[in-house]
């Protein structure tokens, strides 16, 4: 069912008092795909419209709405209602989402769940926010080494139903110490008497409980693995990250560089849900400061009012040369940014990519001195073509030096590279441009 029709078909449900007909209509439907066509709806409708699925279906589409919503629901909508579906969800989606409630709401959840639910919860929940620890999930299987394939098939044929995953079983021995790795497929394809022992990997890849959740993410990526085994200090098996995690990680990280590369705060929900109050908290502090910055450029043009008042044909081309200054700067600042994000480059690198740098800049800055020359021989005659051309040139090679070192400074200064990028590298390359430009322009003209 197309999106736009599904949401028709909702509303039409809702205004004929018909919801509790929609199950057979919805049997085909991704819960993701049913779960942003709720969004659509204010919150008791949106309740109306889960609790028309069987109750495993409602904790699965429960997991894939927004966080602001999921918090939204367990406020409002009574514990004996929702206990159920919270029951039912993932271990690390059911973390996540009481990390996320205030400490009342809290201590009025806990009580809905069975004790072995609690203290698995209130162990997720207990790591540090951004680790391995907090998007981990503890449903996981494990085998023994001494069991037989026939034996391990059999037990994960009555864990399955329980497991987020069963295509890579952990082996652990009597201490829960990660030995080994078995996949499903190694397994089904193995002699029923072969030892789990003689088949798993002995060398499997984990990360620690609190190894930053990024490079967790990384880890998976790097070896194209389904879920990475976490342990703790001691290498005892506490959990796993499964590959949709670490996705999930990924874009968060990606979206939080997008936008930092512009100079806004990290946003806790989307955009969508963001108040105008957030929002404006999030975008005001960097923009004052810039207003500031960019007074240098105005004391600049101050400073060369002479060499202006006497040739104004300068003043035609202040803006193309300044904005090319300002998008060289942008393009080597979030090459430099990303490739640092993704460990392309190290800071050991910076002397040997200032000189590749200068290259590029260079042929850049030869290219567009030529595209403009004819304009400055047209608008000022031969000597502001001259200046226009000099300045286009050492404008891109600046900007982009610019552009690509802001980055490793802020690295080296252990701050985050991407809040180098935008506005804050076109803001330092315009005062350079307009600096460099009356200044050549004083020089060359003789004043």
């Amino acid at each position: 069912m197309e999106f736009p029709v599904l949401i028709e078909t909702l509303r039409i449900a809702l205004e004929h008092n018909t919801a509790h007909l929609l199950r057979a209509q919805l049997e085909d439907v991704h819960p993701a795909d049913y779960a942003a066509a709720l969004t659509e709806f204010p919150t008791a409708q949106l309740w109306t419209l889960l609790t028309v699925l069987p109750r495993a279906e409602q904790a699965e589409v429960f997991g894939y709405l927004p966080a602001e919503v999921q918090v939204e629901l367990a406020i409002t909508i009574s514990r004996r209602k929702l206990a159920p579906i919270i029951r039912q969800m993932s271990a690390d989606e059911r973390a996540d989402l009481f990390n996320r409630l205030t400490a009342e709401q809290r201590d009025t959840l806990l009580p809905a769940l069975a004790q072995a639910e609690r203290e698995d919860l209130l162990r997720l929940s207990a790591h540090e926010e951004g680790t391995a620890g907090a998007i981990m999930t503890s449903d996981y299987a494990i085998l023994p080494p001494e069991l037989t394939v026939r034996e391990a098939i059999e037990v994960l044929r009555l864990e399955a139903p329980d497991k987020e995953t069963i295509y890579s079983s952990y082996v652990v021995d009597q201490a829960r110490q990660l030995i080994g790795v078995v996949s499903l497929r190694e397994l089904i394809l193995a002699p029923a008497n072969m030892r789990v022992e003689a088949l798993m990997n002995h060398d499997p890849i984990y990360a620690a409980v609190d190894l930053p959740q990024e490079e967790v993410a990384a880890l998976i990526a790097k070896y194209d693995l389904l879920a990475l085994p976490i342990v703790n200090a001691e290498r005892q098996m506490v959990g796993i990250v499964t590959h949709d995690d670490a996705m999930d990680v990924a874009a968060a990280e990606a979206t939080e560089d997008f936008h930092k590369t512009a100079t806004i705060g990290k946003l806790e929900s989307s955009v969508k849900q963001a108040s105008i109050g957030l929002l404006y908290r999030k975008r005001v502090f960097w923009l004052v400061i810039l207003v500031f910055g960019n007074i240098f450029s105005g004391a600049g043009i101050a400073y060369f009012e002479e060499t202006i008042a006497s040739y104004l044909a300068l003043l035609f081309f202040l803006p193309l040369l300044i904005a090319s200054s300002g998008n060289a700067g942008a393009q080597s600042g979030t090459l430099m940014v990303r490739a640092l994000a993704t460990g392309d480059v190290k800071l050991k690198d910076w002397g040997w990519l200032l000189g590749k740098e200068c290259g590029v800049a260079a042929l850049l800055g030869l290219t567009m001195s030529a595209a403009v020359v004819g304009l400055g021989l047209w608008r000022g005659g031969p000597d502001i073509a001259v200046v226009v051309a000099i300045t286009m040139m050492l404008v891109v090679l600046v900007g982009s030096l610019i552009g690509l070192s802001l980055p490793f400074l802020l690295s080296r200064l252990k701050l985050d590279p991407a809040t180098a990028s935008g506005p804050l590298i076109t803001s330092i390359a315009d005062v350079a441009g307009v600096v460099l430009y009356f200044s050549i322009a004083t020089w060359y003209l003789g004043l």
